[in-house]
């Protein structure tokens, strides 16, 4: 990797099995975005921690956000000043969906473009947030799309291991 790539999961973390955690076992370079609530998630905390991670990193980062992670990263980036040279933004969740965790509530949708090159990939079956949903994130943010096809909300559950196609995804952005 060439940038610093900063991890941001979403409400529960993501567990051995997640791909995320996957990929920081396998590249120990790679930095985890720590919460201090991860089941009851307030945006003012999560955004002040992304923001100190990225203020910390020797050189503006890539963010490999995963559902709520999503939200966090394109509201965030519309408040803050810090330099990030592109994000993957892989399966965000419809805050208005009737899937989505009530303790999440102060997560909305941003609308407008995200002031870095990104990337929102989606599933076609993911329960959190329809396939539609991200490519109308995608539109709103600037960023280009990526259909996964069949996989679900793209976790642990998803079985997708490493997912190599991800790690592909992410070279394509810089790292």
């Amino acid at each position: 990797m060439t940038a610093p790539v900063l991890i941001i999961p979403g409400i529960g973390n993501s567990g051995p099995a997640h791909w995320q955690s996957r990929w920081q076992a396998l590249e120990p370079a790679l930095q985890r975005v720590e919460q201090e609530n991860w089941d009851s998630p307030c945006y003012e905390d999560w955004r002040d921690a992304l923001e100190a991670a990225v203020a910390a990193a020797p050189q503006a980062p890539l963010l490999v956000a995963h559902s709520l992670g999503c939200l966090l990263v394109a509201r965030w980036a519309l408040e803050t000043a810090l330099p990030v040279q592109a994000a993957l933004l892989v399966a965000p969740p419809d805050p208005s969906g009737p899937a989505f965790p009530a303790q999440a509530r102060g997560f909305t949708l941003p609308r407008e473009a995200l002031p870095f090159p990104s990337l929102v990939v989606a599933s076609r079956d993911d329960p959190y947030g329809p396939l539609i949903f991200a490519a109308r994130c995608a539109a709103l943010w600037g960023s280009r799309f990526a259909d996964a096809g069949y996989c679900g909300h793209i976790n642990a559950e998803s079985g997708l291991g490493d997912w190599p196609w991800g790690r592909q995804l992410l070279h394509g952005l810089g790292a």
